[in-house]
Formats: structure tokens, sequence, C-alpha cells
């Protein structure tokens, strides 16, 4: 892999990347959280200055009106699939004390998802009315499409556990789900209780799940859940969950609650890590309405156990922001692209 310029994109949360063929698609949290965009380009350098092509926007009310979060792009079964996050526009910390988000689904059945139409599917019913999000997904070796994500169970104390089903299609469970990870350690439990944004990589005959634990800040940190390929995927009994964070904020190089990462490769077919940083800890206001978190690419080792290890944040060689900054109206600050 060449050496890229970081962050790849600027201003964008909870970046995704999905390889296409010789090229990459990128979406991630827009900063007003308003919308849904993609990009694509030939390399993942590019992506910073590739044309942004938004394919859908929030309702004017709602359950899909409010705090668009996270999307996805994924491929099943020759269909493009986006999930994301939203909530109703009545959503305050006041009233509710969390978030109202709920998964939501989009498929586009044409060959280009920048420019073909995308259609709602409407909320993913996971069969608990309660907080959920940072839906992902991946076409396990059966054939089947297997959907994990976080939501909040009013049973259990903090604020999402980690979920997995089987789907009848990307819309629609095909399984009851299955908890296969709770918050238990301290560094999953700094300000929230949180267990987010999975990932899937394959590796091997072992898929890796990782996930994103704390608060948004600098505690903010990845965990790493793991199975056999063989094993059932729907037995909480078969996953294993990592004691430690795997990647974590790294002061020597300025690179702040690394975390919601995504998973592509290069050229070479070198595994590589996605993920959001920010360069400072000092933030005004809510973390939430703070724009800069940025999205980076780092290279993935693998240990001769088989399992990953993912390094620490890399230092930016792109210009970023080193304070917080009011977004304008428009949600996109004026930045210098040079590296």
């Amino acid at each position: 892999m060449s050496l890229l310029p970081n962050p790849i994109v600027l201003q964008r949360a909870d970046p995704y990347v999905y390889k296409d063929g010789s090229s990459y698609i990128f979406t991630g949290s827009y900063p007003t959280y308003d919308r849904i965009a993609l990009r694509r380009s030939d390399t993942l350098s590019g992506l910073q200055q590739a044309e942004e092509v938004t394919i859908w926007r929030k309702h004017d009310s709602g359950p899909m009106s409010h705090l668009i979060w996270a999307p996805e792009i994924h491929r099943v079964h020759g269909q493009w699939v986006v999930y994301f996050a939203a909530a109703p526009s009545a959503d305050t910390h006041a009233d509710h004390g969390t978030f109202q988000h709920r998964i939501f689904c989009l498929t586009c059945d044409d060959e280009d998802p920048l420019t073909g139409t995308w259609t709602e599917r409407g909320q993913v019913d996971t069969g608990m009315e309660s907080f959920a999000l940072d839906a992902t997904c991946f076409v396990h070796r059966d054939g089947h499409e297997y959907l994990i994500w976080p939501q909040k169970d009013p049973q259990i104390e903090g604020n999402s556990n980690l979920y997995i089903a089987r789907m009848a299609n990307p819309w629609t469970l095909d399984s009851a789900p299955v908890m296969i990870a709770q918050p238990t350690y301290d560094w999953e439990k700094v300000r929230f209780t949180v267990e987010e944004g999975p990932a899937v990589l394959r590796h091997g005959n072992r898929i890796f799940v990782t996930f994103s634990a704390s608060g948004t800040g600098p505690e903010y940190c990845m965990g790493l859940l793991s199975i056999s390929q063989d094993d059932d995927l729907l037995d909480a009994g078969n996953w294993r969950k990592s004691a430690t964070p795997v990647f974590s904020s790294d002061e020597t190089v300025r690179q702040f609650g690394p975390g919601h990462n995504s998973f592509t490769q290069d050229e070479d077919g070198n595994d590589l890590l996605i993920y959001h940083c920010r360069n400072y800890v000092e933030i005004l206001g809510d973390p939430l309405f703070d724009p800069n978190r940025h999205a980076y690419v780092g290279r993935i080792r693998w240990r001769e156990d088989g399992t990953p290890d993912f390094g620490s944040p890399l230092m930016a060689t792109r210009w970023t922001p080193a304070t917080t900054q009011v977004l304008p109206p428009d949600g996109v600050l004026e930045v210098d692209d040079s590296i």
C-alpha cells in the first residue's frame, strides 16, 4: 500500500468504505445529520476530492426526520443496500434521557448506486422497540445474510449491547435476535456503557467483529469479538470477546477517540482499517455536534495465531482543524486539502 494522506476524508465520522471492483465507495455521517451521501474514487487517496452525491434526505417529520447516523452501503445478493439510523424529530436529551433511534433500510437495484433509484424499505423490525443503531451485515458461507447491530435492552443496564440475526431479506429478520456481547469491562463503560459500531472482518476460518465502546471522547476505543466460521453464529456461547481494547487513543500522535470503523482492502489485497479520530480533546458543547471526526486508514497486520493487529492510530499528514469549530448552515467547513 502506497503512503496515503490521512485523513482520507475530512469531517466524516462513522466512515464506511465498500470496494466495488477497482473503485471505492465511501459514506459516513454527514455533519448536519440530515442526509445520506456517497462518493466514489479509483483510489482511497482520491476520496477527499471526489464528488459527493446525496442519495437520500431526512423526512420533514416522523421516524426518519432527525439525526441521521452512520450509513453503511453493502452489496447483498446483487442488490445495493444501505442501513442507517434515524430518530423522530421530537427526540431530545431532556425528554427521553437517551436517543430514540431505530434502524432503517434503503435498497437499489440499479448497477450504479450513485445514480440509481433508492427505495425506502422502512424500519428493520428487530423484535424490540428500543434504541437501535449502527447495523452492519455480511453474507456467510451458508448463503444467508446476517445482520449485527447494537440495541438497548430495557432490562439490561447500559446504552447498547450487540445482537445478531439471520435475514430473510435485507429489511426482514429470519431468526430471533441473539445477544452476542454486552459491556462488561471497565473500558466499555467510561462516561457511557456502550458497545456500538460493529464491523465484520474475515480471515482464514475465523470471523472477527470489531465494535466501539464508551463515550465518544478520547475514551472511545475498539474491542473485538471472534468466532469460527464453522460454529453456529446464532449461539451466543460460540462468540469470544477481547479482554482489553484492540485500538485506542494515542496522545503521542494527537489522535483521540478512534473507532466506529469499517474494513476494506488495497489494490494488492491487503486488509485495511477505516476509522474516525479527532486530534484534540477540548470540545466546546456537545461532542455530537463537533464536526471534526475525520476518516483515517491504517494497515492491518496478521499475527501468527491468525488474529488481527490494528496497531495504533496514525499521525495526520493532511491539515485538520485543531480546535472545535461552529458548523455553518450547510454543514461543511472550508478546509485546506493540501498534504
